[in-house]
């Protein structure tokens, strides 16, 4: 007889109603085996099958793709109030278990966000490569490397705030033959706990990047805002400026200079100005708890 643990497990699954009571019969499943024989039921169980099964117990199956679906409703409403082109939502996992990241992914979405080096390293190595990353947190010049070797299907960094970040970084994407999008961080609140430049040298970066750095993309501008998190629309307007004179004195059209701002407090308010990238968290996967 199957143990009474693992039957329970099996309730509610369409093989569990395959299930007879006699004949030796055997159905095969894509993930485990249940052999039935006259005197009763045996489950077979792959070893991966077992691990799929303890990944996806761990976490509420509707809590991620029910904050998804919220966050795309509520994006598509801003987008439609202001008449504006819906941004790229990157769904940002710092701190949550990849089974999470993964729930997203089965909803169908792809492009996610981390703020650290390690983690989003060990989670790229264990995701599927269609996944497209965004690294939004400070990146040090010294792990600039470790970063581009072990997420080799990095979308975009969205942190650049040096002219010697970028260069590292164009010198290491030219000896692993690849080219990254790039943006670069201004400080829009004036706050010193917050890393990115005085919007001043916004255009000034921006440049040095489009004559020096040939293995990098200049894709826009991208900020954080206040302490807090959450942004005013002096902060927004000052990356909208950033973007104008990045534009005229770059002979770029505006149009393809990107905006990256707004997060869970206040995405709709950055949509409403003009964002063309948001970086939303918590409001899709919960709180975050962090290491005491």
């Amino acid at each position: 007889f199957a143990p009474r643990p693992m039957m329970r497990a099996l309730r509610g699954h369409s093989l569990v109603r395959r299930l007879t009571s006699g004949g030796g019969k055997e159905t095969r499943g894509a993930s485990r085996n249940v052999v039935v024989g006259g005197g009763g039921e045996r489950v077979r169980m792959s070893s991966a099958s077992a691990q799929q099964q303890e990944a996806s117990a761990s976490v509420p199956e509707s809590l991620v793709t029910k904050g998804l679906v919220d966050v795309r409703k509520r994006v598509e409403e801003a987008a439609k109030k202001s008449g504006n082109k819906p941004p790229r939502l990157v769904a940002v996992g710092k701190t949550k278990p990849l089974e999470m990241v993964m729930d997203a992914y089965k909803a169908g979405h792809r492009y996610f966000g981390e703020n650290y080096v390690q983690e989003v390293i060990e989670k790229a190595g264990k995701a599927p490569e269609d996944i497209k990353w965004h690294f939004i947190g400070h990146l040090q010049s010294n792990k600039a490397k470790a970063l581009l070797e072990g997420v080799p299907n990095l979308s975009m960094l969205e942190t650049v705030d040096t002219a010697k970040l970028a260069d590292r970084l164009n010198r290491l994407c030219g000896e692993l033959e690849r080219t990254l999008k790039v943006l670069v961080q201004v400080n829009t609140s004036g706050e010193e706990s917050k890393h990115g430049v005085e919007p001043e040298e916004a255009t000034k970066l921006a440049a040095h990047i489009v004559s020096n750095c040939p293995a990098l993309k200049f894709a826009g501008f991208m900020t954080i805002g206040m302490p807090d998190y959450t942004s005013r629309p002096e902060n927004f307007d000052c990356l909208k400026e950033c973007r104008r004179k990045a534009a005229e004195e770059l002979n770029i059209d505006e149009a393809e200079i990107e905006l990256s701002m707004g997060m869970s407090g206040d995405f709709e308010a950055a949509i409403e100005m003009g964002s063309t990238n948001i970086r939303v968290g918590s409001t899709i996967f919960g709180a975050r708890i962090y290491n005491k």
